[in-house]
């Protein structure tokens, strides 16, 4: 769904719709898992910076809910995560807010994004929040085992007959401080 000032100049929109599957490219971070149900408005603020300079900001206000399903940091297993955000975010055109090149910037202007050629598509916006709305590791257990870093084998599963191999020769001089130190 696209949002073009011309057309939210006009009125607001509101929008409630389903995502489906293989719609929006989550890339190999997560996997869209059902419907991703959104809602929401879209509408046009002004925002006056002079006499005669006007910047229309889009401003989409809504939530989505879905599940997804991320790999788990330790065994790459599919762990199933069900999301469900709201966000208010304002869009400015590109370059808005040319200027000098290197500025401190307000904590307003860091919550502040882009769109191109006088429109703002929804599917960019709910790939964005989805992504930021997955947890930073996923473990598919508390006590996940991992992948062997020999055979590969799920530790979870089955049990390998790797040995732990050589040690590191630089810890060998660490090796007897645990019998020398008193408990």
């Amino acid at each position: 769904m696209e949002f073009t000032v011309n057309a939210l100049e006009q009125e607001p929109i509101e929008f409630d719709l389903e995502v489906p599957v293989g719609s929006i490219d989550f890339s190999p971070e997560a996997e869209q898992d059902g419907p991703l149900k959104a809602s929401g408005q879209a509408e046009v603020i002004h925002e006056h910076r002079g006499p005669k300079e006007i910047v229309a900001d889009i401003r989409l206000k809504g939530q989505f809910a879905g599940r997804f399903e991320v790999p788990c940091a330790r065994c790459v297993e599919p762990v199933k995560i069900p999301l469900e955000a709201e966000y208010d975010l304002i869009f400015r055109p590109t370059g808005a807010d040319a200027g000098p090149p290197e500025r401190s910037i307000s904590a307003v202007e860091t919550e502040i994004g882009y769109y191109q050629k006088d429109s703002l598509l929804l599917e960019d916006v709910l790939r964005e929040q989805v992504l930021l709305s997955l947890p930073a590791r996923t473990l598919c257990k508390p006590d996940c085992k991992g992948l062997c870093p020999r055979c590969g084998k799920n530790r979870n599963l089955e049990a390998c007959s790797c040995d732990e191999g050589p040690a590191d020769p630089r810890w060998e001089a660490l090796s007897g401080l645990r019998s020398k130190v008193k408990s």
